[in-house]
């Protein structure tokens, strides 16, 4: 499912914690009206307290305060701060709390990350409220303002409202929320639509990556943390770089909190090395970022492209196709690239056993996921 293309917007591409971190609480401090805050991530922590003192700060001075976390990616906060949310005002829920009745509905999770601030300015990508963001983790977001704002909004209120979100208690809050989004006259032109996606019988940010493929004409570059790419996809990719354009993978070296994800989507490298697919994995840190660029569209969200995200989780990508905000992307992947190391295709065809041992296992593992629904 995808929103319309509106124009008028202004996005901001926020590399790295260090900008976005401070640029969101920087934005909490300065709410007056309202904070929707929806996260799959969130456990005790420095990061997480410092988030529920601002949101608390908030909802003191009168701020309708709503946030929604994933009950399972939420395991790891306590029960005391849980409390110090709720004691401070801030109206908190949870999606799809996990239960022993239905072990396969426990699968759908809610993976999206979202913060708009009094209908008016939005932040995604894919951060979370642990401390593994502080530095451990590489990760980006974009600043949103403009008239897409309010497809945020109404994403997220159609969540809340649901009954797997458990908070029918508190619909009327999300009733009262004002969308006040600006068009601005100095960013015409900057396209931007929601693109989201709700288990393996909603994949819509799957279809526009594809149709993104399918029109290239220069360039596709793709950063994700979990490639397990489905069978279109690889074929997709193959397309496009013996066709002549330039298709780039940015993917996780070594350092990973997954490391058996990446050994099964390295079972597929070599095929794309030899269509010409460029691989290059990144070394100083684990690269949590998901980001695309085919020509001047861009892709800044939540989605992995693993069979787990696209055919269980909720995830949702801001869509940008403007050819100023695609050279700000175009720099941070350049940047990213020169710490990475590429794989050689020669060497790769050279592995040895254990490693194709491991691909092998793991891809065997992928494969017994891919039929759970």
């Amino acid at each position: 499912m995808q929103g319309n293309w509106r124009d008028g917007n202004r996005f901001t591409l926020l590399a790295e914690a260090e900008q976005f971190l401070p640029e969101m609480f920087r934005t909490l401090e300065e709410a007056r009206e309202s904070v929707i805050l929806e996260l799959y991530l969130m456990e005790s922590g420095r990061l997480s307290d410092s988030l529920i003192e601002a949101l608390g700060a908030a909802a003191t001075r009168g701020v309708t305060v709503l946030m929604l976390l994933d009950d399972y990616g939420a395991m790891g906060l306590e029960a005391s701060d849980r409390r110090r949310l709720e004691e401070s005002g801030v109206a908190l829920r949870f999606f799809n709390p996990l239960a022993w009745r239905s072990l396969a509905h426990n699968l759908t999770r809610d993976h999206r990350k979202l913060l708009v601030i009094d209908g008016k300015l939005a932040f995604t990508g894919g951060f979370g409220a642990v401390d593994a963001f502080l530095g451990a983790w590489y990760e980006v977001a974009v600043r949103i303002e403009g008239p897409v704002v309010a497809d945020w909004v109404r994403l997220f209120s159609r969540l809340w409202d649901s009954s797997l979100s458990r908070g029918e208690g508190d619909a009327a809050l999300v009733r009262r929320l004002r969308v006040a989004p600006v068009v601005h006259q100095d960013a015409q032109g900057m396209l931007g639509r929601v693109v989201w996606g709700q288990g393996y019988r909603y994949q819509a940010i799957r279809r526009s990556l594809l149709a993104q493929l399918a029109s290239a004409q220069d360039r596709v570059w793709i950063c994700t943390p979990y490639f397990v790419p489905t069978l279109s996809l690889r074929n997709r990719l193959v397309k496009a770089a013996r066709r002549g354009v330039d298709v780039r993978l940015l993917l996780p070296g070594t350092n990973h909190d997954h490391p058996g994800v990446r050994y099964a989507g390295q079972r597929f490298y070599g095929r794309m090395l030899r269509a010409g697919v460029r691989i290059f994995e990144f070394q100083p840190s684990f690269i949590h970022a998901k980001f695309s660029l085919a020509d001047d569209w861009s892709a800044i969200g939540s989605c992995n492209f693993d069979h787990w995200n696209l055919q269980w989780n909720l995830e949702a990508n801001q869509e940008v196709r403007d050819p100023r905000f695609a050279k700000d992307v175009q720099s941070l992947f350049e940047r990213n690239f020169l710490a990475s190391q590429e794989v050689d295709a020669t060497r790769w065809a050279r592995r040895p056993r254990l490693q194709r041992l491991r691909e092998w296992l793991w891809g065997c593992m992928d494969a017994l996921l891919t039929r759970l629904r």
